[in-house]
């Protein structure tokens, strides 16, 4: 008989909008296209190492089509990330740089970045979790079998169908993953 490692769980994050404040313009979110424009949101930190300690892998998973639109340089998004992962504990961030209508894999609503990072992670996709603040987040999540948490941040456009839950934070979107892990869930 076989003897197969058992594959981690994870928490795929969305960035803009779930660890750091999106630029709201209109209703519309935007990613921050500046250094000094990107914040994280109070209780980020402790709210993912809430994670890590409970043994998940944290994974960033963000669209960044102002690359691929030449809005912002690729090197200003990795200084963001950078940024991110010395404040942060996570463990890994992917990165889709394409614009809306390049047709790639990687680009959420497609699950394509999840599927990727849990090959590379050696992740149970079907035990994970996704936490996103767009419709795309969660049906990306959905795709790649995950249970999915929408953060309403209210913006001006479509909800998305059938979250696994509905919060108004990182902070409770921890909770409620910690008390699932808690029941076996």
């Amino acid at each position: 008989m076989e003897n197969r490692q058992r594959l981690s769980r994870a928490v795929f994050l969305d960035r803009d909008g779930v660890l750091n404040r999106s630029l709201v313009i209109d209703g519309k979110p935007y990613a921050p296209r500046r250094i000094e424009d990107f914040r994280l949101f109070p209780g980020t930190t402790a709210a993912v190492a809430r994670l890590k300690a409970a043994g998940l892998v944290v994974i960033v998973v963000t669209n960044q089509p102002d690359i691929g639109n030449g809005l912002v340089d690729a090197a200003t998004v990795a200084a963001m990330n950078a940024r991110l992962r010395q404040r942060v504990p996570v463990d890994d961030i992917l990165v889709c740089p394409h614009r809306q209508t390049d047709g790639c894999d990687c680009r959420k609503p497609k699950p394509g970045m999840l599927i990727e990072a849990a090959a590379r992670h050696r992740i149970d996709r079907s035990r994970s979790f996704l936490v996103g603040d767009r419709a795309s987040d969660i049906v990306a999540g959905q795709g790649a079998g995950c249970y999915t948490l929408y953060v309403r941040r209210g913006y001006a456009e479509a909800s998305p169908q059938r979250p696994d839950a509905c919060v108004r934070s990182l902070g409770q979107a921890v909770n409620v993953i910690l008390d699932r892990l808690a029941k076996g869930s």
